[in-house]
């Protein structure tokens, strides 16, 4: 009964969320949130620093995902204390990989990409949870299994991926092809299901040219699907299969990620199969092997002691610390710049 409310609870908040977003995200005004004044120029205006959407829904996403981190992690009985140190290393190490990957990959600074950080996600956290254990681990006497964390970061993750989706609709990036040019098969199929961005300053709009076009819903597709096989892998978590769980959250992200590439129209390269999708590929092949060099107890977790474990004045600490440095790190706009000018309402004095 537990289980049913929770994951019930999950869906339709979820479900909710992307149907607001599906509506209202496209729309001009809800690209940039606030605007801070910097230095005054010459002409007598202050320059501003743009706060965006794509920060705070980014940060929302990122925080969400670390919540059900330390459910998950919690339920299958691993101490706060080393999923926090776990989960900090990682953010550590991710956070700048999106950025550092989308320079490597598409040859611009101002460009986060979430493949490239899963990329590189993948392939440290098995052998960073495994130097933790041999460390820390034997000063402290704690062991955590691979698989087990994987296995709760990677549902995470897709919850985390799937909602942050909607930050690309508000900024208007990684956005899908134009009907138009798609096949007559295609434009069938979307012809009443399509986003259409509004605004100069959105990504679709300054690098592409496609400001009110018709496009593919590529972002509420990927949140669909992502928060579908999240909702799914976490019924699999609770249930002890932990190794399932890690794999299929990761083989529907991936292979979606794989073919989802295809459907979109910003720049992600200047090959037929671009980088991040071969990430995906390599990804999936990699937590093969993780999982059979790690195989997972058959240890029956609890959803109560999870919950119950965020009830805990430094771990509300803690997730409030994720969304100021995930807010930080991806809120201030640096494509975008804005003029402010202040007066007195002289009627009012």
């Amino acid at each position: 009964m537990d289980q049913f409310i929770f994951l019930g609870i999950l869906a339709v908040s979820i479900l909710i969320t992307i149907l607001w977003g599906f509506k209202t995200l496209p729309k001009e005004k809800w690209q940039i949130m606030a605007v801070l004044p910097k230095e005054k120029s010459l002409h007598g205006k202050w320059e501003g620093l743009n706060l965006t959407y794509y920060g705070l829904l980014c940060a929302n996403a990122y925080t969400f995902a670390v919540i059900i981190f330390f459910i998950l992690g919690a339920s299958a009985g691993i101490p706060l204390s080393e999923l926090g140190l776990l989960i900090l290393a990682m953010l550590g190490l991710c956070m700048p990989a999106s950025k550092i990957m989308a320079r490597i990959v598409e040859k611009k600074k101002g460009t986060l990409t979430v493949g490239g950080a899963v990329f590189i996600g993948i392939l440290i956290s098995p052998w960073l949870v495994y130097l933790t254990n041999l460390t820390l681990g034997r000063a402290f006497r704690f062991d955590v299994n691979a698989t087990v964390f994987l296995s709760a970061l990677c549902v995470a993750y897709a919850y985390g991926e799937g909602l942050g989706r909607l930050a690309c609709i508000s900024f208007g990036c990684c956005y899908g092809k134009p009907l138009r040019q798609c096949s007559p098969f295609v434009q069938k199929l979307f012809s009443g299901f399509y986003l259409v961005f509004f605004g100069k300053t959105k990504k679709i709009a300054y690098a592409s040219g496609l400001e009110g076009e018709k496009v593919i819903p590529v972002q509420i597709m990927t949140a669909s699907l992502y928060s579908a096989a999240a909702l799914f892998g976490t019924w699999l978590f609770l249930n002890g299969y932990y190794g399932a769980a890690f794999l299929e959250t990761l083989i529907v992200t991936q292979v979606w990620r794989f073919v989802s590439e295809f459907f979109r129209a910003d720049f992600r390269g200047g090959l037929k199969i671009t980088p991040y999708q071969l990430m995906a590929l390599g990804g999936i092949a990699y937590s093969l092997i993780v999982v059979l060099m790690f195989p997972a107890p058959k240890d029956l977790p609890g959803l109560r002691p999870g919950l119950h474990a965020l009830w805990n004045p430094w771990m509300i600490f803690l997730i409030e610390s994720v969304w100021v440095a995930a807010f930080v790190h991806t809120g201030r706009s640096v494509v975008t710049g804005s003029e402010i000018s202040f007066h007195v309402h002289e009627g009012k004095i």
